[in-house]
């Protein structure tokens, strides 16, 4: 029952990962109430992204809509950051990292809720190269401590420097599934990784996924993120008692 748990919670957060982002809030909070230590349910849940945007990323390519070079060229500083990020998470206690988690999940939560609407506000220039290694370099120490939410914060940057939903998302997964290969194997070092849960999370994640790139934005996709906000936001409160 467990990991049928784990495969149905994992295919929901792939279809909301590769559409827009935050997927992990769930996913994480489903190990921790099935009692995996909170830094190691973080360390987990990226051998599931990992292989969920290795899916995304084939996707992607066969529609044809993936930069390969400039993507390639944001994973730099992003993988610098998620090094560090994934220093830190590894690095605190479990009792802090779930107050942390927490918070972050109640805020990004928030925030896409908002669903707010950025306007092209960095034009091709040098400033738009600063503003992107700066951008992605932060994303990637967001996403090496805790991963959930941090596609929400790859799209608003790439947004803002004028790249339609479509590509952006594209980038995104690539970006994320590289920089997800440093972060992950800091976790396995430092002990950090359940195998079984983790490749029992993919098989759900993998196959959301396949099913979130080829899908268009669709009317049903609004209801699921308000359902899915008010249960994060529940369980967030809980975990912040606890």
């Amino acid at each position: 029952m467990k990991f049928l748990l784990l495969i149905i919670a994992g295919f929901i957060a792939g279809v909301i990962n590769i559409l827009a982002g935050g997927g992990s809030f769930l996913t994480v909070s489903v190990m921790i109430f099935l009692g995996l230590p909170p830094t190691v349910a973080n360390g987990t849940n990226r051998v599931a992204i990992f292989l969920q945007q290795l899916m995304a990323v084939k996707r992607f390519r066969d529609f044809k809509v993936l930069p390969f070079r400039f993507a390639f060229i944001l994973t730099l500083p992003a993988a610098l950051g998620a090094v560090v990020g994934s220093y830190l998470a590894v690095n605190i206690s479990d009792v802090l990292f779930k107050k942390i988690f927490a918070i972050l999940m109640i805020t990004v939560s928030f925030i896409s809720m908002l669903n707010p609407k950025f306007d092209r506000l960095v034009e091709d220039s040098i400033f738009r190269w600063v503003f992107l290694t700066a951008g992605f370099f932060l994303v990637g120490i967001y996403g090496g401590f805790v991963q959930a939410g941090v596609g929400f914060f790859i799209l608003a940057v790439l947004v803002l420097c004028g790249f339609d939903l479509v590509v952006a998302n594209a980038i995104k997964v690539f970006v994320i599934m590289v920089f997800t290969v440093f972060a992950l194997t800091m976790f396995i070092l430092k002990g950090k990784v359940d195998w079984a849960w983790g490749l029992s999370l993919a098989v759900g994640n993998v196959l959301g996924a396949y099913v979130g790139t080829g899908l268009a934005v669709k009317k049903g996709e609004s209801f699921i993120k308000k359902v899915v906000f008010i249960m994060l936001v529940v369980i967030a409160i809980k975990l912040l008692l606890t």
